[in-house]
């Protein structure tokens, strides 16, 4: 048994590789799936099995290109409701890849329908040894329960049980796998630890250290930071299975000279994506890396001006101004951003209510019902 953690930054989002000797199975995984084919391939095991612990809010799941490239089943909470082709999954269910046992445990709080699944290496011992827990639980906090609007308590209730009658019921050696880590917005105080034991959440996860169940639901449902605007959308575009990435447009570099002439008219968008910095200059310099990963499926560029030094060099000017509200087309073009498997590497994260606080945003803008499946 083998497992192989990949950790997504900007967005601390952490999947898995679940391995046995010739087959594996890939838990929660990220929109670019091309990364667990080639670390399957390196360790010479076969991608049977993709496991979901919830419709993720946060970010576009891999499953649907994943599967596809790979002939792998699609696991599921039952109670999700996926509109893909998968494999329910309930209370008690359980399967094996190879020596390894994998057991389901329905793990509301966080979101209705999340499940965890707890995993035994038979070819040692019966007893449960890793736990892939999804947002039920992480190191050092646990999962917020406000992503619902109106059922904040109820599913702060619910995430009490989860934790206290069912995780905590495994034994201390376990291991504990959960889907995000410090700098995510599903929880609160995440630490950067990024894998821990029950035994040592038992100990010291502050959450946990609240034993009556209406302090544990005031805790959680009181100074919650604020959630993303895509957190509302994200789920209901993994449930009914995104847009496969070889569907979308490709991405054209442009030059500057055709850059500058686009971004006059007023059907075209320009979505600056350089540091604050390179942005506050007001000039088209080389950008400078800040970190967000767009697979949360916010926006869909048509093309995009290279980020290469010599390029600005020769055709340093002041980027062109222009309000929202001379926008009247669908074209949108990504200033100094990068293409790269499916999502863009060096987009600042700074913009969680977007779409919500920025009322300059033209209804006539390509908005996040189409884009969101990206």
């Amino acid at each position: 048994m083998l497992i192989q953690q990949f950790f997504v930054r900007g967005i601390a989002h952490s999947s898995y590789i679940l391995a046995g000797k010739e087959n594996c199975a890939v838990i929660d995984p990220r929109r670019d799936a091309d990364i667990y084919i080639e670390a399957a391939k390196a360790l010479g095991v076969k991608i049977t099995h993709i496991l979901e612990t919830h419709l993720h809010a946060d970010f576009i799941s891999g499953h649907i290109d994943l599967a596809e490239a790979t002939g792998a089943k699609i696991y599921g909470p039952k109670s999700g409701n996926c509109e893909f082709e998968h494999v329910g999954l309930s209370e008690g269910d359980s399967f094996e890849i190879e020596d390894m046992k994998v057991r389901v445990l329905e793990t509301p709080g966080h979101t209705p329908e999340h499940i965890s699944y707890v995993v035994s290496d038979t070819s040692r011992g019966p007893d449960p040894v890793a736990l892939f827990c999804g947002d039920t639980l992480f190191v050092g906090d646990v999962g917020r329960p406000d992503l619902f609007p109106g059922r904040a308590e109820e599913l702060a209730s619910r995430l009490y049980d989860s934790l206290h009658s069912k995780l905590l019921s495994l034994p201390d050696s376990c291991e504990v796998y959960p889907a995000h880590g410090a700098g995510s917005l599903c929880g609160r105080s995440m630490g950067a630890k990024r894998s821990s034991t029950i035994g040592y959440e038992r100990k010291y996860n502050y959450a946990l250290q609240i034993p009556d169940r209406e302090r544990f639901v005031e805790a959680l449902t009181t100074d919650m930071p604020p959630s993303p605007d895509h957190f509302s959308r994200c789920s209901n575009v993994n449930r009914e299975g995104p847009a496969k990435l070889d569907t979308l447009p490709p991405i054209r570099g442009i030059p500057p000279s055709e850059f500058f002439g686009l971004a006059g008219k007023n059907d075209t968008l320009v979505l600056d994506t350089r540091c604050f910095e390179g942005f506050g200059g007001n000039m088209c310099q080389a950008p400078t890396a800040s970190t967000w990963e767009a697979t949360s499926g916010l926006l869909q560029a048509g093309s995009c001006l290279p980020s290469r030094r010599s390029c600005w060099s020769r055709t340093a000017k002041p980027m062109p101004g222009k309000p929202w509200s001379g926008y009247t087309g669908s074209g949108l073009i990504m200033f100094s951003a990068t293409w790269k498997a499916g999502c863009l590497p060096g987009l600042p994260r700074a913009c969680p209510q977007l779409m919500s606080r920025n009322s300059r945003f033209p209804n006539s803008m390509p908005g996040p019902g189409r884009l969101n499946r990206w």
